[in-house]
């Protein structure tokens, strides 16, 4: 028997991390925090933050600052501010993982796929070629290759340009 050591899903099984935990996307003062919360840029009204449970290494979340889950409640800056976030993430993404792919959305609502519903965040999912196997499909597993602080220590170089 082969075994699967991915020790960050436990706290995901447990709950930690949860909504009823505290919204994990109200960081705005929290700035001295984001090497440990996976924050890889900071702008004005949005941010980008990594997806401690990933699809694939280098899944990524751009925010607002503001906790809404009304996607008309946005405004004009912070929609410019998260999709110029996602354009440039998903260069950084391409230059620093040479991704063939990605998925880019939003989950709006429990139904349609939010684990936080109450806080709106877009999902930028790096993709390659033969990265799906057969363990989602039979043993609802994801395999994982790099560990979160690696993919964030490697990231973070590609993100040193934001706002520059």
């Amino acid at each position: 028997m082969k075994h699967l050591w991915a020790p960050w899903r436990m706290e995901y099984i447990q709950g930690d991390g949860s909504p009823e935990a505290g919204c994990i996307f109200c960081v705005r003062d929290l700035a001295g925090e984001d090497e440990k919360r996976l924050i890889l840029a900071r702008g004005e009204h949005a941010f980008v933050i990594m997806n401690k449970f990933p699809y694939t290494n280098g899944h990524l979340m751009v925010a607002p600052y503001r906790h809404t889950a009304e996607l008309g409640e946005l405004s004009e800056a912070e929609i410019l501010e998260m999709h110029r976030m996602l354009a440039f993430s998903q260069r950084a993404l391409t230059q620093c993982m040479a991704p063939q792919g990605f998925n880019i959305g939003l989950n709006l609502g429990r139904t349609a796929g939010a684990g936080i519903e109450d806080h709106l965040h877009m999902h930028l999912v790096p993709r390659w070629n033969g990265d799906t196997n057969f363990m989602p499909v039979f043993a609802d597993v994801r395999v994982i290759p790099q560990h979160l602080e690696a993919t964030y220590r490697h990231l973070s170089r590609c993100f040193s340009s934001w706002g520059t």
